[in-house]
């Protein structure tokens, strides 16, 4: 084949060149023998490897396949921005036509904007876009705010340290905490025991753990205050349980400090029984003077749902006398539970050992549960009470009026 291939190309240069010089053929001529040397290889590759073909109908697939992704990644691309553009455009129109648009969109919020099936819709959801970034710019607001006053607050306690600095004030918060220390000493050895029930944890939920915890940290404090303070007791108490840790919480490291009785006993080991008086709400016995030789108990149960019953039963279990406050003898109820919490309990103890007056006692109940203290005998004042309670209803109201301007003539 190399020796066919060296004739042809001799007898090109030969005869058929000169040819071509001579009638201006020669530049044609070139492409001609080209495509013939090409020929005679193609055929001669082909002729040593017959096994090596090439399907150009796959291939054809292939590149067309190749071509139309190009193209429909080159279209959808600039679509999807005009899309976005348009939506900027009309968001911009619905702004200043007065509509609630929020200000700054998204991509991924304009998409599921452009998403939305119907034009309701769309204004619903650029609503709650725009009511969103409204919260936040208030928030915003308010926080800064909130510094301000901070940074204000903190110029004004910069100017007042040196009052707050001075030797004498300090000397006499040292010398007052000293005193309180040293009567709440002085309580656990001649003071009136008082004992706080510690064992509701599993009858209350964190939160009411945690208030009950607090409750009882501001009714120590007011203990330590007074003049002739309460020897307090925790019993039934244990160790790494929830309240133990909120103490710890609210403590710190005074925890280990305060001088308090804390025991996991009952305190039907540590005091005799005929001694012990639990105070609670669901008791039928109305406590009528405060006794100095008694020891009451005040369960640490705080409770949102008001579960009745659950101190009495324990008491009861125990075979304790119980006693309640007298509300009902004193104050005239209105509205609201007769429960108490346990600092208005420990203010309204202290009241009663130190001047056995009740009104001053139940000064510390709420005034939003009460109208005003009993002056009038108990017939007058459910005659009242009725009578309030029928003019709300409204029935009769008339010959109600006239009978409670009788009963009750204006001065």
């Amino acid at each position: 084949m190399q020796s066919a291939n060296m004739l042809l190309r001799r007898i090109v240069r030969g005869s058929v060149l000169p040819f071509a010089t001579q009638h201006g053929m020669k530049k044609d001529l070139f492409p001609l023998s080209r495509t013939l040397s090409l020929s005679l290889h193609l055929k001669q590759d082909k002729s040593c490897e017959p096994s090596e073909k090439l399907d150009l109908d796959e291939w054809k697939k292939v590149m067309k396949s190749g071509l139309q992704e190009e193209v429909i990644e080159m279209v959808s691309e600039p679509k999807e921005l005009s899309s976005l553009a348009a939506a900027r455009e009309t968001l911009e129109m619905w702004r200043l036509a007065g509509r609630a648009v929020p200000e700054n969109m998204s991509e991924e919020q304009l998409k599921t904007f452009m998403e939305c099936p119907s034009k309701s819709a769309k204004k619903k959801y650029l609503k709650y876009l725009h009511l969103k970034e409204l919260y936040k710019k208030n928030d915003k607001r308010k926080m800064d705010e909130k510094r301000e006053r901070k940074l204000e607050a903190q110029d004004q306690d910069s100017k007042t340290d040196e009052t707050k600095k001075s030797p004498f004030i300090c000397l006499w918060s040292r010398t007052m905490d000293k005193a309180y220390n040293w009567r709440a000493a002085q309580s656990m050895i001649f003071g009136q025991p008082l004992v706080f029930d510690m064992s509701y944890e599993k009858e209350m939920s964190v939160r009411e753990v945690s208030n009950a915890v607090r409750q009882i940290v501001m009714s120590e404090s007011s203990n330590r205050r007074s003049v002739d303070p309460f020897h307090i007791h925790f019993c039934n108490f244990k160790d790494d349980s929830l309240y133990h840790r909120e103490f710890i919480k609210n403590y710190r490291e005074a925890w280990d400090k305060l001088l308090i009785t804390v025991t996991d006993q009952c305190y039907t080991e540590i005091f005799p029984k005929d001694k012990l008086i639990y105070l609670t709400a669901d008791s039928p016995k109305v406590m009528k003077a405060f006794d100095h030789d008694k020891i009451y108990i005040v369960g640490s149960l705080v409770d949102k749902s008001i579960k009745r019953g659950v101190s009495l039963a324990r008491a009861k279990r125990l075979g304790l006398e119980t006693a309640a406050l007298p509300l009902d003898k004193y104050l005239l109820w209105s509205t609201g539970a007769k429960n108490l919490t346990l600092d208005q309990m420990m203010h309204i103890l202290l009241t009663l050992k130190d001047t056995a007056d009740w009104k001053k006692a139940l000064e510390f109940v709420p005034k939003r549960k009460y109208c005003d203290f009993v002056n009038k005998p108990v017939k007058e004042l459910k005659k009242t009470l009725d009578l309030i309670s029928t003019l709300r209803l409204g029935k009769g109201r008339g010959k109600v009026e006239k009978q409670f301007a009788k009963n009750y003539p204006k001065r």
